[in-house]
């Protein structure tokens, strides 16, 4: 599944799915465009896609191993 930066905003059928599935940050980015000007909140929109893609874990669904790795 795609996370919420992944989608692409220019697309209006995209961004009807982005809403659909993120309704809570959608709501979220939708008041914070309100408050911030455009250059701050496109560079805030940059900042989370970029520490979103960094981010990216592998989920539990693919592990291999059976047991828990302890430290």
């Amino acid at each position: 599944m795609k996370s919420f930066y992944d989608f692409n905003r220019s697309s209006p059928e995209e961004r009807q799915q982005q809403y659909k599935y993120f309704p809570e940050m959608a709501l979220f980015h939708i008041a914070l465009r309100e408050e911030l000007g455009e250059e701050e909140y496109n560079a805030f929109y940059r900042a989370e896609q970029e520490a979103a893609q960094k981010r990216s874990i592998t989920p539990m669904s693919h592990q291999t191993s059976r047991k828990w790795v302890t430290a």
